[in-house]
């Protein structure tokens, strides 16, 4: 008994074919974003810190009219038909970041710094209307100036007092004739897009793992019933594939930051058919509700069989000739693809929550997250972009080899659990090696993340002030040093 108990474990213990094998060994030719501005980083908290001490009895004027110069840009980008690379795109950027520090350290100003935000966003977006989404000039120009306007504005609202900064900020007021409700005090309707960010480790790794880094890791499509005017989001889930949900289910996954997105009312195929949105969201809910469909872990947007979170929402729209993600995504780091490759992704052109705010097709009419799961969110990133960084110095996303006999054990009991409709420990989809990298990836991101909360605290205590991405990220390198070695 003990031989063939051991002749078991031994067979169950055989390592998967690799996984990375599958994935290209070297990168397209284009590259991730990079920002690439450390030394200016650290030159506006070190102007921050100097405000600070000083005081700022004579920095009124000159606030005034940074103001003043960054109204008068937003106001000839919106006038005139200003290409992606012109420059007033660039002087704004500089000009928004400079008033931060002014903003920050002086508190003053900032609902109006919280209003020119929401301007810059909504301005560049409808000027992105006439560009080409498939040039990366005009990829960039959107992140920079739409990606770099949130991080500057969200540096200001961790430093504010409790109670004064926003946690509900407004968009776009965009018309819809689609049936709609009434949730938590806003108003939204079917077709609508909730773009969100979850609480766990892989949630920062979805998010950050693109060549434009960003916020946001989960699509939810929403669906009014008509009839009742209940509202609830089709969404799928690595644990269960695709799922409807009630609006409270929804929110009390946990939930860092929500988005809510919505179709221009001025697009053609809206004018031609105003209750499209809810035509698509309809469609989604009533596939959700009839057949099982399970979760994509390669993320193929093209093939519908199987939905990862996005897929839910552009498959629902192209069904009725809306065609979502202008701008597809690429993921082009080696590391990162060889990361992805390790819980079961096999393409990297495809559909990044974080992405779909760059479609020109839809406006921002809503975005929430309060300062506490701000802060979580920005460490969580830091120290998810301290291990990708690893990653691109071959770090191997590995796992304890003596537990793969019993992770296939859970497999098997996962899949007659799956027969009955049940779900089981390891998702319908995944491997059960891949299943050990993500738990060895979680545990490993929650070491460092408790390590680096621990620096941030000493780092607010000895500055005064919380510490800004750029800090977090040096902390979170330090914290990963200690927590693997070197």
């Amino acid at each position: 008994m003990l031989g063939a108990a051991g002749c078991l474990f031994a067979a169950l213990a055989i390592p998967d074919r690799d996984p990375t094998a599958d994935s290209p060994s070297a990168a397209p030719a284009r590259k991730a974003f990079v920002w690439s501005s450390d030394a200016y980083w650290r030159s506006l908290e070190a102007a921050y810190r100097d405000l600070r001490l000083r005081g700022c009895a004579d920095e009124g004027p000159r606030l005034a009219g940074h103001f003043r110069t960054a109204n008068g840009l937003v106001r000839r980008i919106e006038l005139n038909e200003t290409a992606p690379d012109a420059t007033a795109f660039g002087d704004l950027e500089r000009l928004v970041f400079e008033m931060g520090k002014l903003v920050g350290a002086c508190g003053v100003r900032l609902p109006e710094y919280v209003q020119l935000t929401a301007d810059i966003r909504r301005i560049v977006k409808r000027r992105s209307e006439d560009w080409d989404m498939k040039l990366e000039a005009s990829r960039t120009t959107l992140y920079r100036m739409l990606y770099g306007a949130r991080a500057a504005l969200e540096e200001l609202i961790l430093q504010a007092p409790a109670g004064v900064a926003p946690a509900i900020r407004e968009g776009v007021a965009e018309p819809s004739q689609a049936p709609s409700a009434l949730v938590r005090g806003v108003r939204i309707h079917s077709g609508d897009m909730l773009v969100s960010r979850g609480g766990a480790p892989t949630s920062a790794l979805i998010a950050r793992g693109s060549d434009y880094p960003g916020n946001f890791s989960h699509v939810g499509l929403v669906y009014v019933d008509p009839a009742t005017r209940v509202a609830y989001v089709v969404e799928s889930h690595i644990e269960r594939g695709v799922a409807v949900s009630t609006v409270d289910e929804y929110i009390g996954d946990k939930k860092l930051r929500i988005m809510v997105m919505r179709l221009r009312s001025g697009l053609p195929e809206l004018r031609k058919d105003p209750l499209l949105p809810h035509k698509a969201a309809e469609h989604a809910y009533l596939r959700a509700k009839s057949e099982r469909i399970p979760y994509d872990f390669e993320m193929d947007y093209r093939d519908h069989a199987k939905l990862f979170c996005s897929e839910v929402a552009s498959s629902a729209y192209e069904r009725f000739g809306i065609e979502l993600w202008m701008g597809i995504s690429h993921i082009s780091s080696p590391g990162l693809r060889r990361w992805l490759s390790a819980f079961g992704v096999r393409h990297f052109q495809t559909q990044e929550p974080s992405d779909l705010e760059y479609d020109p097709q839809l406006s921002v009419v809503l975005e929430w997250a309060d300062p506490e799961t701000l802060r979580q969110d920005h460490r969580d990133n830091a120290v998810t972009d301290a291990m990708l960084e690893g990653a691109e110095r071959g770090e191997a996303l590995d796992y304890r080899w003596y537990l793969l006999p019993l992770a296939r054990v859970a497999k098997i009991y996962s899949a007659a659990l799956n027969l009955i409709g049940r779900i089981g420990p390891i998702p319908d989809g995944m491997s059960a090696s891949a299943a050990l990298r993500n738990a060895e990836y979680s545990a490993r991101h929650r070491a460092i993340t408790g390590r680096l909360e621990e620096k941030a605290v000493e780092f607010r205590r000895q500055a005064g002030y919380e510490a800004p991405y750029w800090e977090l990220l040096r902390l979170a390198r330090e914290a990963k040093l200690e927590i693997d070695g070197p």
